[in-house]
């Protein structure tokens, strides 16, 4: 039985299958929960932000992961009304 960690969170990661139960995304490995807050935490900038390109997207998703690194969870901010 493989097990991979995440790199964010440190939890084992039981038999990894890309892209199911783990994403690598630059060079880092991300559990399924990490990803959905990633995912939640990039999309309260995506909607603020105008016009969309993949230069800064790509600098704030390496932001959020080494933050979320250093921190153990990835920070998902309340949207600002």
């Amino acid at each position: 039985m493989k097990v991979l960690y995440c790199d964010v969170c440190k939890d084992a990661i039981e038999n990894p299958i890309a892209d199911r139960n783990y994403f690598h995304i630059a060079d880092f490995d991300i559990c399924e929960g990490c990803k959905e807050s990633l995912d939640r935490a990039s999309r309260v900038t995506l909607r603020g932000k105008k016009p969309f390109d993949y230069h800064w997207f790509g600098d704030l998703t390496l932001n959020l992961l080494r933050d979320g690194q250093s921190r153990g969870k990835i920070e998902v901010k309340a949207a600002k009304r």
